[in-house]
This record gives C-alpha cells, sequence and structure tokens, in this order.
C-alpha cells in the first residue's frame, strides 16, 4: 500500500504537471499535513488529487485547486488576507505560510471549531478565525490586500469587492451550484475591476447567514 509520504511526492508531481509553478505554493502543499484536514477515515486518501467530504454537505477541495488559487493570488509575504470559508481550515493554513496575516470566515460554528483546533496543532499565531456570514466579509479588518472565496456565488459580492485594496487581488469561482463555474481572478484598480478567468470549476454554493445554531460574528472558540 502506499505511504502518506509516497502519496505526497505524486500529488506533487501532478501539480507540477498541471502547471503550478510558484515554487512558494508548491512547499507549502508540501509542509501542510493534508491528513489532519481530513475526517479520520479518508486520511489514507489525503494526498489524493481530488475533493473529499468533512461533514455540513461542505469538502476540503480538490489540491489543484487550491494550489491553483494560491497561486492566482499572487502573495507576498507582507498581505493580509481574507478568507470566506474556512471549511477543515486546509486552505487556510497553506495561505498562512504565504502571508503575513490570515482572517477566515466559516458560517458552521462545528467546522470553525474543528479548524481552529488545527491551527492550535500546527501553531498557525497568524491567523484569526470566526464564525459569520461570508457574504459579509470582515468589514472591520478591511482593506485586505486579497481576498479569497472558497465557495461560488452567482454574481461577485458587492460587499466583498468594497473591501478589497485598491491594487488588491480577488480568487472566487463565479456561476450557479451545480453547473460548471469560472474560477475568477478580480483586480481592483481606481477605476474599477479588471477580471480574467483562471479555469472552469465545481464548488459549493456560498450561502448568506449563518446556520440557526450558530451565532453571527462569535468567535470560534
Amino acid at each position: 500500500m502506499e505511504t502518506l509520504a509516497e502519496a505526497k511526492i505524486k500529488l506533487l508531481m501532478q501539480l507540477r504537471s498541471a502547471g503550478i509553478t510558484d515554487t512558494r505554493v508548491l512547499k507549502a502543499i508540501e509542509t501542510v499535513p493534508r491528513e489532519i484536514f481530513v475526517p479520520t477515515p479518508l486520511v489514507p486518501k489525503a494526498y489524493a488529487n481530488r475533493a473529499l467530504p468533512i461533514g455540513q454537505g461542505q469538502t476540503i477541495s480538490q489540491p489543484e485547486v487550491v494550489a491553483l488559487m494560491t497561486q492566482a493570488l499572487e502573495l507576498g509575504d507582507r498581505h493580509k488576507v481574507l478568507e470566506i470559508g474556512t471549511g477543515s481550515g486546509y486552505q487556510t493554513a497553506i495561505l498562512s505560510r504565504l502571508a503575513r496575516r490570515v482572517y477566515t470566515v466559516e458560517r458552521h460554528r462545528s467546522l470553525a471549531r474543528e479548524a481552529q483546533s488545527r491551527f492550535g496543532e500546527l501553531a498557525m499565531h497568524n491567523v484569526v478565525n470566526r464564525i459569520g456570514d461570508g457574504m459579509r466579509g470582515w468589514p472591520e479588518q478591511a482593506p485586505f490586500d486579497r481576498i479569497i472565496v472558497t465557495a461560488a456565488s452567482d454574481e461577485v459580492p458587492e460587499e466583498l469587492l468594497d473591501q478589497l485594496a485598491i491594487g488588491g487581488l480577488m480568487v472566487m469561482p463565479v456561476g450557479a451550484h451545480g453547473r460548471e463555474q469560472r474560477l475568477m481572478k478580480l483586480i481592483r484598480n481606481e477605476d474599477g475591476v479588471d477580471d480574467v478567468e483562471i479555469a472552469r470549476v465545481r464548488f459549493v454554493p456560498l450561502m448568506p447567514g449563518v446556520p440557526r445554531e450558530d451565532d453571527p460574528g462569535s468567535p470560534a472558540g
């Protein structure tokens, strides 16, 4: 049976073949242990290049998509990043290796708490997470140099664009749930927003509000 270490090497080779050339992104994927971000029964599949279920109808994204979105962000080590959709926290962990500080919002309390536990385990001191409505972003901490949205919306939420710094980038999937969506890079400038399509993808939908059992804006702890 293939070991996790062997599976990780195979995955990194697949990512390079798929056009992931940013060595900092590849290094982050190499050093973040994806196996701690998946349910225990799925640990043997942690480095398969596929999305996996994590509960609450959510998934941990396919590693190739994580790498593609992260590369598209063009992250620098002084950047302040907003992530919408913490999920398992895997994408957050990748971002934390590349940026100065990451603010991440999750609407499901159980996922947020599990992710926070993992952040502590990995000593990710530059990550701040909370439970809230991702479509509203984190206005108290705006503007952000980079924004990444890990769920799809029919349209780009204006409230998130308003929280993006001039010259900043946002990467998110745009399109209807259940159909192929466009992964977009949006660049905010003085005159408005320019956009570039990166790839075609399928993501869970970006939902407004917070589930009834969760309190909006609450810290994850």
